[in-house]
């Protein structure tokens, strides 16, 4: 009976706080509102709040929703209902940079922001974290600088926030190849005005070929304290353990003529890892962000962020390349040791004023930004051939620790340390020439020292950049329909190289940052009462400055090269009718280098991915009658020819185009769900690659249990 009585105590003293809490009137920190599929308005994209519709910018999201009703468990198969992106790389565990690789607008990026501040991760991220996922279109360097963009845009995780009441979820999904998640997500208030939240997942399993695996427990805890009605602190913190035996990647050769000529080989061997369980690599990663959010006044808002982050490399990391015989490959080894530290300081300003009767939206921001990278680790070794013609391994007996560590023991340490720091500042106005009629003005200074790269073996002389961005929205149907343009620039401090000149004098050369400039024209609609989003555009996207080899003396290197992307998208987003959830995309990038290294002029660049790529994705929730609550969906996820080597000399390897397709039966409660899902119905063999071949994820069911309160 105590026991009974204590508990309706807490239960009471939890909703007392709860209620409470509702009458405070601070701002809500980096709200998004999410109806279904439809993540409505998220103002990461320009740092203000900003209606999609009046956004002259494109981005894509995936929320929490379509990860749930996906049974997603890999931050992959959440990138997959991006329109126009493609998974490259995937983790390959190494220091500084061994997340996967996606390739975007045709270049390549990886996922380095969350909350909108630098993030950096080896390994892959985890999903049970993610509020929502973005991405951003296009060079947006004036607001997030060069550091963690790409020339195609960028990805930014939002993290799950904590709310003003009790509640929870928990979760088990199993699956194909020993597949085990449990994940808890649980928020309570812990005062009057504080409240937390904790996110939390494990997960272990097998890789579909015959040796590999992965296994990871992942912490995101958070707080919101609402100090009263102007301010409001926010903490949000990830720390993230990992440990994986991943196949090892198969490289082409960059440098001999190509010595195949199909995919046949690579799919007689799908099933192959060439590795051990034995020659694992761990990850760990910590993450913290502390927010100020301050309203100084009924127009004006001051933000401040501090974030620091640190990720680790402890490992085993190898890869095959090509001997150029149409056969063989040579393993090389290394214990990977490596150390990334950042910190980022950020301050904006957002408010509203007027000029006359010309209504003005104003960013204006200060950013400090440093990274560390301490290199460490062992050297490379050769270590055994493997035949695709026989399927053989030469030290298939030997994928071992003490066999390894002792062929290591011979090779040189690599020890070092890298250092960047960038201070910049941007502002941004939205002016409202007329009620359906606005122009966006941005511009970024951006001052840079240290190493631009974690590898770079030189430091770049200091650099100031400047990055301009215009925008024009005319909504010929208010809050319905919009027309935009935009131009956009962002650019990329590049790495010092030692050339040689005519005499056979060595000495650094030092260059300017690389530039990319994109116009852009679309449309955007809200219809149906706002719960259905199409966007489409058609954008130019040129690279300038780019380093290639001096036509006059091949032992040195100039800037001038030139490549240029363009192409079409159109995503649709919503519920257009009631239990009805549609997600879906299609587009079409065309990519060449126009000037530069003779080598791969004229190509299209191997970063840039399919020329074509569809997703789709629709869940239908039955809404009366004996099968009310049971929900049916079906996706679709299919690419073009993918040129994995590409250039003159070499030959053109391709990767076959492909169709992957998906379903799912659920039932669903207001308390609980069971979801059953198949992923690559067809057990479709599939590929995807950046100079590499890699084999991609067979037929996989996964039934999910979730359980709410």
């Amino acid at each position: 009976m105590k026991k009974t009585l204590v508990g309706v105590s807490i239960l009471g003293s939890l909703l007392s706080y709860a209620q409470e809490a509702d009458t405070l009137k601070a701002d809500k920190i980096d709200e998004v509102v999410i109806t279904g599929y439809l993540t409505k308005d998220s103002p990461s994209a320009n740092k203000m709040p900003l209606k999609d519709i009046e956004n002259p910018q494109v981005y894509n999201t995936v929320n929490k929703n379509v990860i749930k009703e996906q049974v997603v468990t890999n931050f992959n198969d959440a990138i997959k209902n991006i329109t126009g992106i493609a998974r490259l790389w995937e983790s390959t565990g190494r220091g500084n940079d061994g997340g996967e690789y996606y390739s975007m607008r045709g270049f390549s990026l990886q996922p380095n922001l969350v909350n909108g501040m630098p993030a950096f991760n080896n390994g892959t991220l985890d999903p049970a974290g993610i509020e929502v996922l973005e991405a951003i279109k296009g060079p947006s360097g004036t607001l997030y600088g060069g550091s963690v963009i790409s020339y195609g845009g960028l990805l930014n995780v939002i993290t799950k926030k904590p709310y003003n009441h009790f509640g929870g979820e928990v979760g088990y999904i199993t699956g194909s190849y020993g597949l085990n998640r449990v994940t808890a997500d649980v928020n309570t208030p812990v005062g009057k005005s504080m409240f937390a939240r904790i996110n939390a997942a494990y997960q272990k399993q097998n890789s579909f070929q015959d040796a590999g695996f992965s296994e990871s427990i992942y912490v995101n805890p958070s707080i919101k304290y609402i100090v009263n009605d102007k301010l409001t602190f926010f903490v949000n913190t990830e720390i993230k353990k990992s440990d994986a035996a991943n196949a090892p990647m198969i490289f082409l050769s960059r440098y001999s003529p190509l010595s195949f000529s199909s995919i046949d080989i690579f799919e007689q061997n799908y099933k192959n890892s060439f590795t051990s369980n034995d020659l694992s690599i761990k990850n760990s990663t910590f993450n913290i962000q502390a927010q100020a959010q301050y309203r100084i006044s009924d127009n004006w808002t001051s933000s401040t962020i501090l974030s620091r982050g640190n990720t680790k490399t402890d490992g085993y990391n190898h890869y095959l390349w090509d001997s150029a015989n149409g056969d063989e490959f040579t393993r090389y080894i290394s214990k990977l040791g490596g150390e990334t530290n950042t910190t980022a300081i950020q301050q904006n300003f957002v408010g509203t004023f007027n000029i006359g009767s010309v209504k003005n939206k104003l960013l204006f921001g200060l950013d400090y930004f440093q990274r560390e990278f301490l290199i460490g680790g062992t050297g490379w070794a050769d270590f055994g051939t493997v035949s695709l013609v026989n399927q053989s391994d030469t030290a298939a007996g030997t994928l071992t620790k003490p066999a390894v560590d002792n062929a290591l023991a011979a090779t040189s340490q690599q020890i070092g340390s890298m250092k960047t720091q960038i201070y910049s500042a941007y502002v941004s106005d939205v002016v409202n020439i007329l009620p359906n009629l606005s122009a966006m003005l941005s511009l970024r200074v951006d001052h840079f020292t240290g190493n631009p790269t974690a590898y770079a073996v030189e430091k770049s002389k200091a650099t100031t950049t400047l990055s301009p961005k215009l925008g024009l929205v005319y909504q010929p149907i208010k809050d319905k329909i919009s027309i935009f343009a935009n131009y956009m620039n962002g650019f990329q401090n590049v790495e010092p190289v030692e050339n040689t000149d005519l005499n056979g004098t060595k000495y650094f050369a030092y260059f300017d940052p690389e530039h990319a400039n994109q116009w852009e024209v679309g449309t955007k609609a809200s219809l149906v009462k706002d719960k259905l989003s199409i966007t489409a555009s058609y954008y130019n996207l040129l690279v300038k400055d780019k380093v290639m080899p001096d036509p006059t003396n091949p032992l040195s290197s100039i800037q001038g090269g030139e490549v240029e992307s363009k192409g079409f998208e159109i995503s649709v987003v919503g519920s257009p009718i009631e239990g009805l959830n549609v997600i879906a995309g299609f587009s079409q990038n065309i990519s060449e280098v126009t000037v530069g290294d003779p080598t791969y002029v004229g190509y299209r660049p191997e970063e840039a991915g399919p020329r074509n790529i569809f997703n789709f994705w629709a869940n239908y929730k039955i809404q009366n009658g004996a099968l009310k609550n049971v929900g049916v969906g079906f996706g679709a996820n299919s690419a073009s020819n993918l040129y994995t080597l590409n250039r003159a000399g070499i030959g053109t390897f391709t990767i076959p185009s492909y169709a992957v397709f998906n379903t799912a039966l659920s039932y669903n409660e207001e308390r609980y769900s069971i979801i059953l899902k198949l992923d690559n119905i067809g057990n479709k063999k599939y590929f995807s690659g950046w100079s590499t071949v890699t084999p991609q994820r067979l037929r996989t069911l996964s039934l999910s249990l979730n359980y709410k309160f």
